[in-house]
């Protein structure tokens, strides 16, 4: 159950969204959150009215409190999934901005595990392409410069931009893909060799 009611919006946004894509009807983003905001009283008055319904012998629920990591510099985010890709957004980050409208995008993307929007202009982006082909993709997608990319450990990580919006992209699995470095640099992902 929805706790705080800040985040009604935002759940039904969601919701909303989920069922536009799968049942393919013709909504924009703009009605998809106009219909969130006029859904939000209704659903906030039926969860009161749930919460009345509750007698007082119902067991407390508590709640951890959420961890450091999960708290974002200028408030919360609120956390949902669609189709394996876990969404992160802040509470006060408007949905049709230049990164709100970005994640939807990428979301669609088989490679897409994760989406942090911090702002309404800073996204980052967590993929897990399966080929060198793939991999550069992504990159041309945010303008990304290959030899920009840092290989660390077993993610790769570069900084780019698309659509108004500076995107943080976080490859997983992507040093793995470039031990095969005469293929990586046929791709042009890595400088050739200086003889």
């Amino acid at each position: 159950m929805i706790q705080d009611p800040r985040h009604v919006p935002h759940k039904l946004h969601a919701v909303i969204g989920m069922a536009t894509d799968l049942l393919d009807l013709p909504l924009t983003a703009a009605q998809r959150e106009a219909l969130a905001l006029e859904l939000t009283g209704p659903v906030r008055a039926l969860i009161a009215e749930a919460l009345t319904a509750v007698g007082d012998d119902t067991p407390v629920r508590y709640a951890v409190a959420a961890s450091p990591e999960h708290a974002a510099a200028d408030g919360e985010f609120e956390e949902s999934e669609f189709a394996g890709c876990i969404t992160r957004i802040g509470l006060d980050v408007d949905l049709d901005s230049p990164a709100g409208t970005l994640a939807g995008k990428c979301r669609r993307q088989p490679d897409v595990t994760a989406i942090e929007i911090r702002d309404a202009h800073t996204i980052e982006v967590t993929v897990d392409p399966q080929s060198l082909d793939a991999w550069r993709w992504w990159l041309h997608q945010f303008a990304i410069d290959p030899g920009k990319v840092v290989l660390d450990g077993a993610t790769a990580t570069a900084a780019g931009t698309k659509d108004d919006a500076t995107v943080h992209l976080r490859g997983t699995g992507v040093p793995e893909l470039y031990a095969d470095r005469d293929a990586a640099r046929l791709m042009c992902l890595i400088a050739p060799a200086t003889p």
